[in-house]
């Protein structure tokens, strides 16, 4: 009696609190197939000791308090009828508190020691549903096959437990028109209202996944006529998916139309708007109407929806819609949104970054080309046309100012007037409140003090109106307000705008050519990435209307060329493919008109073939032929793809050549400008990583150091006599066989290159081998005096270019 009316009843009470808390706070999602069991599958595995819910951690200990003080074991039969509900309930609580194989104990004690209970088939269908969550799936169908097949007098609810989680187990195996038969017979035997329109709902989801929207529709009408029998979101999305199977060739589109009119206009319906409203944009975009369909997704979203998945389909849409109309800028704003609302390890995730940073080039460039057309236009003007330009700007600036301050003046005589609020009988102390918890009486306070008093500041003698000098309080806060009124005066001047137009012809031309390099690029990224063929035309020519540069005009014309010759576009194709043979003949872009099939990548001359080479020059330490042929491979391939892969390589070769400020400036400068593309990205690594790694011009001691090399400047004048030199050194060390040391010619600066030998393991091994090159007269010393320094130390005079600064600190 007592494990039955005080520990076990306890037990179950905190065990269905905690249950009730669980589901309640459970998110279904109605995108997918709705599993049969309203409970999460966290990520995460509690810690021993660790309780999902503390209601399930009572119930744990007052199942195992029954059972170890109310157990009663004579002759290895259990007397206590009630000990195998203590079991069922030590199970049932593991389970929610996520300990499956804990729970598993438990449903098994049951079955090994209580078979005749009449909790057995209960602890059947909890130990199948365990082995579920373990991903035991094989297992779990198996035993809830012959729990059915074998248990003739099971209870109707067991029943259908049994066939949920059964079609639940085919779900997960993908079997869905097995699952289908055992849904129904769940919906059809349980006696919770609850389960059955879940189970329907569940029903009709399946036969949408399998290609019947007939079927579907015939499920989630039985939903729907459970009505308030069954909690009202199955109901709702019930008819979120209906319309979804809506035919809108077959079917008279009005019925939709009013269907969610009816539903948007319930207002039992407030809590489901969210879905409501997104279902209805997704009508208007199938009747066509794309304006009405904007205005719901954004109502949506407005409606702040607890479901994430609903407000990143929103945005999506609006992406989606933007980029089909070209408005890329809003476009990829819209996608920055619904990254925000998808999980970021999903494919959706990166599928969608990867349209997103296809757009990044036109955000950028488009907001360069706008921004310096602006400028330019202004520049463009005359100083009337600037001024009566700036004055209907500033007019435009009071009238939004004039409106935001009636605004103001309406809404304080509108508390002033009391039009929205009645005032209470009584005072505050008869209503048992204070006056200053109630908003209202401290707002209409307020406004009676403004009344009588005026604007006061908030200080001490607030009610003398004329004080002779201020405090240091009083005078920063004069000073804050005189520098405000200042920014006004300046919103307000028509000189502080005209002041800031540029009038030096170098800022004007600088203006000018990033706005033709914004045109170009826009073109280039319209015709290849984007496939806007009209889009590209426009910015091209918009560019060679421009008077660009001379590097940007033939690779212009080339693309207009192609761009027109696709479009069917003859006259405009003919005009740029004579206009190129005619003036640039002998240029790349005229022997692949003359010769179609020979791709510009096949071209020997071509970008790939030109840069493979380049980069083998850089690797035999021509840094200085590196530099000058990027800029003019730069210059010539304008807009090409391997654009960024030469600036690259000459920011590479500025390094070696002129040290860590040079090559800093110049990562910045592929970093900056070409911010989207794979080498924009290496540099910036550099810039952040790399740089800071080697920023010191520290030199480290020799007793820190465990490798030395041997330096002998030359002069690059004289490469031809230096490389002799390395040639006899190297065949020297060979026939001293000396392995352990290596021999090489590397580059210092514009003037200086090192014969450089390696692997000495103290600074007396390289003396004495130095002396060793003088005596067989391979190397003079009385020529030139050698340096020997250690691995790190000559890694930081490459870097700095601070030989000098060495061979001070050594002499001193």
């Amino acid at each position: 009696m007592t494990a039955e009316y005080n520990t076990l009843f306890n037990g179950r009470q905190a065990f269905e609190q905690g249950r009730d808390a669980l589901i309640e706070s459970y998110q279904d999602n109605f995108w997918e197939i709705l599993p049969v069991e309203r409970l999460d599958s966290p990520d995460f595995i509690p810690l021993p000791g660790d309780a999902v819910d503390p209601s399930f951690e009572r119930a744990e200990e007052k199942a195992i308090k029954a059972i170890q003080k109310h157990s009663m074991e004579i002759d290895g039969t259990e007397r206590n009828p009630q000990i195998d509900e203590a079991f069922m309930l030590l199970g049932k609580a593991r389970y929610y508190d996520l300990r499956y194989v804990r729970a598993l104990e438990a449903f098994n004690y049951i079955l090994g020691y209580y078979p005749a209970s009449n909790t057995i088939a209960q602890a059947k269908i909890w130990k199948a549903k365990t082995n579920l969550r373990l991903n035991n799936t094989k297992i779990a169908i198996e035993s809830l096959h012959n729990l059915l097949d074998k248990e003739d007098a099971l209870d109707r609810q067991d029943f259908a437990d049994a066939s949920a989680m059964l079609a639940q187990g085919y779900i997960e195996e993908n079997r869905l028109d097995s699952a289908l038969v055992y849904i129904e017979k769940a919906a059809f035997l349980t006696r919770k209202n609850e389960e059955k329109g879940r189970y329907y709902f569940i029903k009709g989801q399946l036969y949408d996944r399998v290609g019947q929207p007939l079927l579907a529709n015939a499920n989630y009408d039985k939903v729907i006529n459970l009505n308030r029998k069954s909690p009202r979101r199955y109901m709702i999305n019930a008819f979120v998916n209906k319309l979804r199977n809506f035919d809108y060739e077959a079917q008279d589109p009005q019925l939709a139309f009013d269907l969610l009119t009816d539903l948007e206009e319930n207002r039992e319906n407030r809590p489901y708007l969210d879905i409501i409203q997104h279902q209805f944009a997704e009508f208007y975009l199938n009747v066509g109407q794309q304006d009405s369909a904007v205005s719901y997704f954004n109502k949506s979203i407005r409606s702040n929806s607890p479901d994430k998945y609903l407000t990143s389909r929103n945005y999506l849409s609006l992406g989606d819609l933007n980029f089909d109309n070209s408005e890329y800028l809003i476009a990829g704003a819209y996608y920055d949104s619904t990254l925000n609302f998808v999980p970021e390890k999903s494919r959706e995730f990166r599928r969608i970054s990867k349209k997103r940073e296809n757009l990044d080039d036109v955000i950028l460039y488009e907001g360069i080309a706008t921004r310096n057309d602006s400028i330019l236009n202004l520049v463009r003007m005359s100083d009337a046309e600037r001024t009566a330009y700036f004055e209907a700007y500033i007019q435009g600036l009071r009238e939004e100012r004039a409106k935001d301050s009636i605004a103001a003046a309406i809404a304080e005589e509108t508390l002033a007037n009391n039009e929205f609020f009645v005032p209470e009988k009584g005072g505050p102390a008869e209503r048992g409140g204070f006056y200053f918890y109630n908003p209202t009486q401290v707002a209409q306070g307020k406004l009676d003090f403004k009344n009588r008093w005026g604007s006061r500041p908030n200080e001490d003698y607030w009610r003398i109106s004329n004080r002779q000098g201020m405090l240091p309080e009083e005078e920063a806060i004069a000073t804050q307000e005189s520098q405000q009124e200042l920014v006004e005066d300046e919103l307000f001047d028509v000189e502080s705008y005209t002041s800031k137009i540029p009038t030096v012809p170098a800022a004007i031309d600088s203006i000018k050519t990033e706005r033709n390099f914004a045109y170009y690029q826009l073109g280039l990224i319209y015709k290849e990435k984007l496939r806007e063929p009209d889009l590209a035309i426009q910015r091209l020519e918009n560019l060679l209307a421009s008077n660009p540069e001379e590097r940007l005009v033939l690779p212009a014309k080339y693309n207009l060329y192609q761009l027109y010759e696709a479009e069917g576009d003859t006259f405009n194709s003919d005009k740029y493919k004579f206009d190129i043979l005619q003036n640039y003949g002998d240029t790349r872009y005229a022997s692949i008109i003359k010769n179609p099939n020979k791709t510009l990548e096949q071209d020997a001359s071509g970008p790939e073939a030109v840069y493979n080479n380049l980069y083998k020059q850089y690797e035999n330490q021509e840094y200085e032929i590196v530099i000058a042929k990027a800029q003019d491979y730069i210059d010539e391939f304008a807009g090409d793809d391997f654009v960024p892969k030469f600036e690259l390589l000459k920011a590479l070769a500025t390094g070696k050549l002129k040290g860590y400020e040079a090559y800093e400036e110049a990562l910045n400068y592929v970093a900056l400008n070409y911010p989207n593309q794979e080498e924009g990205k290496q540099a910036k690594e550099l810039v952040e990583k790399g740089l800071p790694a080697v920023k010191s011009s520290t030199f480290i001691s020799d007793a820190e150091a465990f490798s030395f090399k041997l330096l002998y400047p030359y002069a690059k004048g004289n490469h031809l006599e230096t490389l002799k030199l390395k040639d006899s050194t190297q065949a020297f060390l060979s026939r001293q066989s000396r392995k352990d040391l290596s021999v090489s010619l590397d580059v210092y600066d514009k003037s200086t290159e090192f014969l450089v030998l390696h692997g000495f393991v103290s600074v007396a091994e390289a003396l004495i081998f130095s002396e060793t090159l003088n005596r067989e007269k391979l190397i003079s010393l009385k020529e030139e005096e050698p340096v020997i320094i250690n691995s790190q130390n000559y890694r930081t005079i490459q870097i700095h270019k601070n030989l000098q600064a060495y061979t001070n600190v050594e002499t001193n």
